[in-house]
């Protein structure tokens, strides 16, 4: 294997770069969703309340670290920030069918769509950019 030039890490670099600001805006969008939610009421349903606080300041802190990060530290943020939105996924569709520490919701509720697609979009990118990043360290 040749090592790579200048003008072979253009591209990569430019590509990872593209992902980083894409993953952290999808982010800190997952954050502000249930940022928002929680204040529009939904700090007051038991463990889902602190859980979407939680979410918010996660969201807006991956979002922070994920442009902030050195190069070697990529691949780990850029893969927890992958998990984090999984998680925030798989816990809205759990809580949309079979409920979630007795708190079912409805597709047909606020910023539910927006949620939806901000966290498939963020486990899409972050899980692009973690494998991306994860080919540069070999």
């Amino acid at each position: 294997m040749t090592p790579p030039t200048v003008t072979d890490r253009g591209p990569a670099t430019g590509l990872l770069w593209t992902l980083r600001v894409l993953g952290a805006a999808l982010l800190a969008g997952m954050g502000w969703i249930h940022l928002d939610l929680w204040l529009d009421g939904y700090r007051t349903i038991d463990v889902i309340g602190p859980a979407f606080l939680l979410n918010a300041i996660a969201g807006f802190g991956l979002a922070i670290l994920l442009l902030v990060s050195p190069r070697p530290l990529l691949l780990g943020v850029a893969a927890l920030g992958a998990v984090a939105a999984l998680g925030t996924l798989g816990g809205l569709l759990l809580a949309t069918t079979v409920g979630l520490f007795g708190f079912v919701e409805s597709t047909a509720a606020a910023l539910w769509w927006a949620s939806f697609w901000v966290e498939v979009a963020a486990v899409v990118v972050l899980g692009a950019l973690a494998a991306l990043a994860a080919r540069r360290r070999d």
